[in-house]
């Protein structure tokens, strides 16, 4: 099947009324019916703004996070806008790929 890798980058810390931004994702994309969603926390990163964001032994708020996403063309506009529902501005890449299983049906 073709379509789309969607990942969005964002912080630990960053919240969409009382939950983190990422576990918010995370849900939505449940919630919408969607295939899977993988929430990755990484050690280091950079935004644009050239801040560094890491996670620390007492802190983890900081912590970069992306959630990672394989989509048809119409689970991408369905979830985009939600977001845009949502009024949430994170920055995301997407990318065409080719996906499916492997084995026997």
């Amino acid at each position: 099947m073709n379509g789309f890798q969607l990942t969005f980058f964002t912080q630990q810390d960053r919240l969409h009324g009382t939950t983190p931004l990422g576990q918010w994702l995370l849900l939505e994309a449940k919630k919408l019916g969607l295939r899977g969603a993988t929430l990755t926390a990484a050690g280091e990163g950079f935004g644009h703004d050239g801040k560094l964001h890491s996670a620390h032994f007492f802190e983890l708020a900081d912590q970069p996070i992306e959630v990672t996403m394989a989509l048809s063309a119409a689970d991408v506009q369905r979830l985009m806008d939600r977001l845009h529902q949502e009024n949430i501005k994170v920055f995301y890449v997407k990318t065409p790929i080719e996906f499916g299983m492997t084995g026997d049906a």
